[in-house]
């Protein structure tokens, strides 16, 4: 079922994406004070620092105007995603970038979109030529202009790169007005921007799923698709308790080794103690949900062969094997080599 910008999520949607971040470096590097502009947006230094914790999207939104007018850059989200490194963008990148054709990098970041942010879904249309169109959840569309002129441009700049062609854009529209032209983003693109549409889109002028990925990595994409549909697995439209809602702030954190209490009370907006009182409240602790997630997540990837014990201990966040092993077996009283191939034998009765 197709999800739509009037849609309401349950909680604020966050982003893990890196515009916040390499924003602030702009400002810093100006000589401009951080700190004013960031609690102006509701947002923390340390927030920033943490480049695994997520924000609210509308937090985002508001340091990203207040940034463009203390820096004078009016079009400060194009510069970004036009300038900055792509391997920023960090998972859905890399899940994009290993696939076999654009068409599949495409699929990706319309099924993935959301583990970067939770306020935007992406959605792909083939046919003579391709659309893609960006659809805000939870958001005010109207808030925003650097966040959208980002997001527009970094997947302009992704198929370029994975296709090893500079793709001219056919048609691009974008919802917001703007005072001034955006010349730059013009030529960038290659067509006119035509401002104050209905719909935020881009439309190449051909028909781009067929073209071979020049980064194509079929074993690493496999991998990396088992993890995304994993953490996709525990995002829910609807959170009903703490325990789902602090699964689903752990899981994207375990292959970075950044699941730790401090990390994901921040995501979920409250102090490390008031987590600890809250689960405490429902019988819970931190330690206790995080042994259970990674069991649980385990179970499934043992199942499949393809990934090897060293592997699955590195979507978990685990430096080491044994320790994956060691903790696996003392939750559970058997190995990962012993529940594979239990499950291998009851598989070929």
């Amino acid at each position: 079922m197709r999800r739509h910008g009037h849609q309401r999520l349950a909680m604020p949607p966050t982003t893990t994406g890196a515009i916040t971040p390499l924003a602030c470096a702009l400002v810093r590097a100006r000589g401009i004070k951080l700190a004013p502009l960031l609690a102006a947006a509701g947002l923390t230094i340390e927030q920033i620092k943490d480049r695994a914790a997520p924000i609210a999207v509308h937090s985002q939104i508001r340091f990203l105007e207040f940034a463009a007018d203390a820096l004078r850059d009016d079009l400060l989200g194009f510069h970004i995603a036009r300038d900055s490194d792509l391997r920023e963008i960090g998972l859905l990148y890399y899940v994009m970038a290993s696939s076999d054709l654009l068409g599949d990098s495409l699929q990706r970041i319309e099924r993935y979109s959301s583990l970067n942010n939770e306020g935007i879904s992406v959605r792909v249309r083939n046919n003579r030529t391709t659309a893609i169109t960006f659809h805000y959840l939870g958001v005010d569309r109207q808030s925003d202009r650097h966040q959208i002129e980002a997001w527009l441009t970094a997947v302009v700049r992704i198929c370029r790169r994975l296709a090893n062609r500079r793709l001219i854009s056919r048609r691009a529209r974008l919802m917001h007005r703007r005072k001034r032209g955006a010349a730059e983003l013009s030529a960038f693109l290659g067509c006119d921007v035509a401002f104050g549409a209905d719909v935020d889109e881009i439309v190449f002028s051909e028909n781009v799923q067929d073209m071979p990925v020049v980064s194509g990595d079929p074993y690493l994409n496999k991998i990396l698709i088992r993890f995304c549909e994993d953490a996709l697995s525990r995002r829910r439209a609807t959170r009903s308790t703490l325990q789902k809602n602090l699964e689903d702030a752990i899981a994207p954190l375990l292959p970075h080794g950044k699941a730790h209490a401090a990390e994901v009370a921040r995501r979920l907006g409250m102090s490390r103690r008031t987590l600890a009182r809250r689960l405490s409240s429902e019988g819970l602790t931190f330690a206790g949900v995080l042994a259970d997630l990674r069991v649980d997540l385990a179970r499934r990837q043992l199942r499949d062969g393809d990934l090897t014990i060293s592997q699955i201990a590195w979507l978990l966040g685990y430096r080491e094997a044994s320790a994956f092993t060691h903790a696996f077996k003392r939750r559970t009283g058997k190995t990962p080599r012993e529940v594979r191939i239990g499950g291998r034998s009851r598989g070929g009765r």
